[in-house]
């Protein structure tokens, strides 16, 4: 069974940049779909992103779409997601999660992976 854990979340102003680590162990994820999902108080959580497991094809939700970034390495079992021009709306605890079985496709919906990381804090400052 895999685990996942996120880091690199923390204070930002406005405008600024981070970049979300999601380092897996117990297997390998480099032929796993990866998604990042994203949870603000009072509210549901929601899709943020995903990445193929061959890492060629990436989406995003569409209030992020050219500002984040998914990236995998997978010699270091790691999933990126870079965010730039960070909005107030953005904060939230950001999750990495990957699909159930290998090979298997992508989707939005958080019900469609299997493994989730305990999250990671992004605040971003107005």
């Amino acid at each position: 069974q895999v685990q996942l854990v996120e880091s690199g979340g923390g204070l930002v102003q406005a405008g600024g940049s981070l970049r979300l680590s999601c380092a897996a162990s117990g297997r390998t994820i480099s032929n796993y779909g990866m998604g990042w999902f994203r949870q603000a108080p009072g509210k549901e959580r929601e899709f943020v992103g995903a990445i193929s497991w061959r890492g060629d094809i990436t989406y995003y939700a569409v209030s992020v779409k050219g500002r984040f970034t998914i990236s995998r390495y997978n010699a270091k079992n790691t999933v990126y997601l870079q965010m730039n021009r960070l909005m107030p709306e953005d904060a939230a605890v950001y999750y990495c999660a990957t699909t159930p079985g290998p090979y298997r496709t992508t989707t939005a919906a958080a019900e469609e992976y299997a493994y989730w990381g305990q999250g990671t804090q992004v605040t971003v400052s107005s």
